[in-house]
Order: structure tokens, then C-alpha cells, then sequence
């Protein structure tokens, strides 16, 4: 055979193993996940009865302060989204204000990261009256998108608290009010609470705060401020909290005299952050620092939202990653998101560097409650988004819709066939229910891949992508498990 014969059948060779290898590839098909299309949810409706509640079942044994610390105790709540103190909107304005609420709290989130110096503890006492810095923590509209009732002082008045997994302080509006907005319930009156007692400015829970001062009688003062300029000041102190029949005492918490801005109508915010003022934090002897949550997705049930604290929060058969912490800020939860795949394969784009936190505490991936979208760098997003619209591409397209940019038209649809997504973290892969990625944004069957891209460096897993996982805080063994389907 001569040379240019063996060179034909080489070439014919290759172009014809080229040709099954790309047969191959484009027949090889996606993993799909089944979507069961449901309208925008309306707002719910609140059922908590205080007369369930009675003052005169709370005893004794039941106050936490007397529990040993061996013991196994679970406290559990219920929750509820924001949207249910905005009865009378519609679903489609509810899911315009719960965006603009998400765009903010990004936004303050990546500021809050951007501008945090390292801390150092404890500050020094003899500080002089005044406040030492304007620090901005969490956002007014943006502190929160879940809440619960629980009893402040003794006897106890149930209150409506903000959840925030992104803040650390714990505070309620009190009278008298130097300025103090609406909310559902009468303001807390600290003078008819047996348990209320000031903190004085020299003592280590004052010196905790970022932004604290002193009163004429040496009492501390706090200021939380935040990103769109509202404020809450008042009395630092501390106070009995109730949970259905349990109560926990000597809970430090701000009693808001003057609070200004965007807040919603709930009276107040319990801190679920990793700092040394949040709630985990504070009754770590009592409740060991663990608690969990699970979301519901509120288009597929009726039934609330629930938060446990204790060690039966933390369920055996969750996958855990370990908790990463930052040198420069205390209060988020950073974890190590290694990979995305889409459709069973990774994507090759998407790389650990994509996500990693620099020695100085730039960018990495907080899990956050608060914000409802996931947004990932730029760059794992571009490749995220552009291999599921391969995956998708027989599905019909629908124009942008607000931060989103890929959309579809399922009108006329009761279920689609969707490529499968699942986030590798480190020591957990978390498989997604469709229903966490592709959501609907109006009533006209148009659905979005619900993840964003950021310029920052800082990607969030939002609170979208972890509706109907039971989402364990394990701050005593520095990792957060996800347990699917814990919302039963």
C-alpha cells in the first residue's frame, strides 16, 4: 500500500472515530429531575393562639437556667416567612418585594465582608460615654425573610422576632419609644418584667459589643446600625426568653428605645450569627450550640417552617461539612463548596479556586438564611448557568426576569423534565429538588434558574436552595449538615 493510501485510511480513520466520540457525547443524556409546576404562593396566614401559651404553665423545672448541662433538651418553634405580615399583596408583588428585600441583603452582606477589619477581644474597660463606631450589621428590610413568637421577660409578653442567621445581636423595641415603627404586638415595657436587669458599661457583655456606650448611671448603652441607614439604640440588658414552656434566663438583648428606618412589623431580631452575642453562642452551656431548621417550600405546602435548638437538632443521618472560620468577621457561616454538577457530570468550569477564602478573609461561601437567591462569583455562575440551558435546551425560553437571566415559558404545562443539580461541599454532596432552582416568578407559567452571578468574590447558598433540607448549625463541632426531605 503507498503512502498516500495509508495516509487516506488514517485520516478516514480518524474522522471516523471522531464522529462516534461526538455521537456519543451528544447522545449521552442529562440526569433529569421531574418539576411539578405550582403557581406563586400567596401570603400565608399566621396561626399562633397566645392562649396556647399560658403564663401559668411555665415552672420551675422548666427554666434552663437550672438544667445541668449534660442534659439533652430540644427546644422547637415554629416559623413563618415575612410575606405573612403582607396579607393583602398580591403573589406577584410579595415576590417583587421579597427581590428587592434579597438585592439589599447581598448587597450589605458583601459591604459588611468588604469592610470588616480583624477584632480584637476583649476591648478595654473605662470607655467614656458615646459609642465607639457606626457598625453596619445585617439590613433593616433584608435582617431576616423568616420569623417566630417567643415570650420576652417574666411574666412573659410573646413577641414577634425576626430570625437572622447573618446577625449576632438580639434586640426588641421597648418603651418608652424616643422613635419606635410599627409592629404587630405592644411594645415590650421592660419596667413590668420582673427578670429585665441592666449590664454595666465595665462588664465583659458590654465590652462584647461593636458599637457601645455608657448612660449617666454608668449603664451600657448599644447601636445597631445598618446598611440603608436605620438604627436601633437603646439599653443593653439582659432578660428571660420563653419558648413555649421553657425558659431561658439572663439572655443578654438590646432594648430598643429609638429605632429608625425600614423594619418590618415584627418587634425585634433573635441572632443566630456565630459571634459571641448571638443566641447559639450565649446559651451554649444550656443548649450545647446546635439548632436547626428546615423551610418548607411554601407553593407545595400549608404547613409552617420549624426551628429546634439542642442536641436533637442535630440529626444522625444528615451529611455534614466542616465550618470555616473567617480571621476578620465572626458572625457568618462560611463552608467549602468544591464543585456544581449539572445533569450527573461536574462542571468542568467550575473550579474549588472559584470559592476559596484568602488568608485575609476575601471571598469563600456562607450558607445565610436571609437571602433568598444563591449567588456564586461570576465566573461559576457563567458556566453553572450555560451547561444547564444545554441540558435544557429543548425546554421553550422565556425573556429575563429581573436579576434572573434564564427563564422559561411553561404556560400550559402541569410538569417538565429539568436537568438535575447537586452542590459538591466538602464531605457533602447536596442533590436539589427542581423545586429549588427553577421557580416561578409570575402567573403566567414563567419559571427562572433561581441562582445569580456576583461580582464579589463572596458567593451566598440562599435560603431557596435550602427550602425542604433540615439544615443542622453544629457550632459545637464546627460543621452544617443537610438532611433531605427533614421537613416531615
Amino acid at each position: 500500500m503507498g503512502e498516500k493510501s495509508k495516509t487516506t485510511l488514517l485520516f478516514s480513520s480518524s474522522v471516523i472515530l471522531l464522529f462516534f466520540s461526538l455521537s456519543a457525547a451528544v447522545s449521552s443524556p442529562f440526569q433529569l429531575h421531574s418539576l411539578l409546576l405550582r403557581p406563586l404562593p400567596s401570603a400565608p396566614v399566621l396561626s399562633w393562639q397566645d392562649s396556647d401559651l399560658p403564663f401559668n404553665s411555665l415552672v420551675e423545672t422548666s427554666d434552663l437556667d437550672t438544667v445541668n448541662s449534660n442534659t439533652s433538651l430540644g427546644l422547637q418553634l415554629e416559623l413563618h416567612h415575612l410575606d405573612a405580615l403582607s396579607s393583602e399583596e398580591t403573589p406577584e408583588r410579595l415576590f417583587d418585594l421579597r427581590l428587592q428585600r434579597d438585592a439589599l441583603r447581598a448587597e450589605t452582606i458583601n459591604s459588611l465582608v468588604s469592610k470588616a477589619v480583624p477584632r480584637k477581644h476583649p476591648r478595654a474597660p473605662g470607655r467614656r460615654p458615646g459609642f465607639s463606631s457606626s457598625v453596619i450589621s445585617g439590613l433593616a428590610q433584608g435582617s431576616g425573610e423568616y420569623f417566630t413568637r417567643l415570650g420576652v421577660g417574666t411574666p412573659p409578653r410573646y413577641l414577634y422576632m425576626v430570625l437572622d442567621t447573618g446577625s449576632d445581636v438580639i434586640w426588641v423595641q421597648c418603651s418608652p419609644c424616643k422613635k419606635c415603627y410599627s409592629q404587630s404586638d405592644p411594645i415590650f415595657d421592660p419596667t413590668k418584667s420582673r427578670s429585665f436587669s441592666g449590664i454595666p458599661c465595665g462588664s465583659p457583655l458590654c465590652r462584647s459589643l461593636d458599637s457601645s456606650g455608657c448612660n449617666h448611671r454608668r449603664m451600657c448603652l448599644y447601636q445597631v446600625s445598618y446598611g440603608d441607614g436605620s438604627v436601633t439604640y437603646g439599653d443593653f440588658s439582659t432578660e428571660t426568653l420563653t419558648f413555649r414552656a421553657n425558659r431561658i434566663g439572663r439572655v443578654a438583648l438590646g432594648c430598643g428605645h429609638n429605632n429608625q428606618g425600614l423594619f418590618v412589623g415584627a418587634a425585634g431580631l433573635l441572632g443566630l450569627g456565630r459571634g459571641r452575642l448571638s443566641f447559639p453562642t450565649q446559651t451554649g452551656r444550656r443548649l450545647n450550640r446546635k439548632f436547626s431548621y428546615c423551610l418548607v417550600d411554601r407553593s407545595a405546602s400549608s404547613k409552617p417552617s420549624s426551628l429546634l435548638f439542642g442536641d436533637t437538632a442535630i440529626p444522625r443521618t444528615a451529611v455534614f461539612t466542616p465550618l470555616l472560620t473567617n480571621p476578620k468577621l465572626d458572625t457568618f457561616y462560611y463552608v467549602q463548596l468544591l464543585g456544581i454538577s449539572v445533569g450527573g457530570t461536574r462542571v468542568p468550569k467550575i473550579r474549588p479556586s472559584l470559592f476559596k477564602m484568602d488568608r485575609d478573609g476575601n471571598g469563600g461561601v456562607i450558607i445565610d438564611s436571609g437571602t433568598s437567591v444563591t449567588r456564586l462569583t461570576r465566573p461559576a455562575y457563567i458556566a453553572l448557568r450555560n451547561t444547564f440551558r444545554l441540558g435544557s435546551s429543548n425546554l421553550k425560553r422565556a425573556p429575563a426576569f429581573s436579576l434572573f437571566d434564564t427563564c422559561y415559558d411553561f404556560s400550559g404545562k402541569t410538569s417538565v423534565k429539568v436537568p438535575t443539580v447537586v452542590l459538591h461541599f466538602r464531605g457533602a454532596d447536596v442533590s436539589l429538588p427542581a423545586t429549588n432552582y427553577l421557580i416561578p416568578v409570575d402567573s403566567s407559567g414563567t419559571f427562572c434558574f433561581a441562582f445569580a452571578g456576583t461580582m464579589s468574590g463572596l458567593s451566598i447558598i440562599g435560603n431557596i436552595q435550602q427550602q425542604g433540607f433540615l439544615v443542622a448549625y453544629d457550632l459545637a463541632g464546627s460543621r452544617i449538615g443537610f438532611k433531605p426531605n427533614g421537613c416531615a
